[in-house]
This record gives structure tokens, C-alpha cells and sequence, in this order.
């Protein structure tokens, strides 16, 4: 059994793809951890103010659980408040961001999921 504990994990301060400010996360589950295309598990506070810029990924599913607080959140120019208990699923290719327009910080987990088939070096 694998448990981590998000509350208690060290958050790491970053401009999220040159979004506005400053945002803390942490990764308890990166891509080595797993035995699927789940590439990572992110823990994400937005301060108010603060923002995950507009972003395109390649050959990748992410989701977004917005755990506590509103946000506004982009998707191929079409925005839409989200609240706590949305899930928000971000397609192959589609350019999204998020932006924290409230005045409580907004908590997210971020999960991402590669497409693209694995390796034989990489198949267990």
C-alpha cells in the first residue's frame, strides 16, 4: 500500500505556464510510480490573484478537481466559473488555463494521463 498525505507534503512556489503570480504545489505521484500512462498527481493552491496560464498539451488527458474555492477556467476561449467539486477534463490539444478571480485560495488536484502507447523497454 501506497498512501501520501497532500496536507502535510512541502509545496513548491512556480509560475505555472507564465501565468499571473505565484502558485504552490506538490507531486506526491510522478510517472516512475506507476504502472500505467498516468504521467503525475499534483497538489495545486492558487492564491487570489494568481493564475495557471493558457496552455496546450500533446498526446495527454488532464483533469482538474477543484477541491475548494472558485475559479474562472478557460477552454479554447470559452470561460465558465468552476467551484468546489467541478471536475474539468482538458482533451488532447485543447488550450486551457485557469484563473483564480476570487478572494480564498482555490485547491486543485491536477491529474495527467499519457495517450501515447509505452515502450516495450517500458511495459512490465
Amino acid at each position: 500500500m501506497i498512501v501520501k498525505n497532500i496536507f502535510q507534503m512541502q509545496r513548491v512556489p512556480v509560475v505555472a505556464h507564465g501565468g499571473e503570480a505565484t502558485i504552490e504545489f506538490s507531486r506526491p505521484f510522478e510517472t516512475h510510480e506507476f504502472e500505467s500512462s498516468w504521467r503525475f498527481v499534483d497538489y495545486v493552491v492558487i492564491p487570489p490573484g494568481a493564475s495557471i496560464g493558457p496552455h496546450r498539451h500533446g498526446l495527454d488527458e488532464e483533469m482538474y478537481f477543484v477541491m475548494e474555492g472558485t475559479a474562472l477556467m478557460t477552454t479554447n476561449d470559452i470561460e465558465k466559473r468552476v467551484i468546489a467539486g467541478d471536475l474539468i477534463l482538458n482533451k488532447p490539444g485543447w488550450v486551457h488555463g485557469l484563473r483564480n478571480d476570487g478572494k480564498e485560495n482555490v485547491k486543485l488536484l491536477v491529474i495527467e494521463v499519457g495517450l501515447e502507447p509505452m515502450s516495450p523497454a517500458a511495459e512490465r
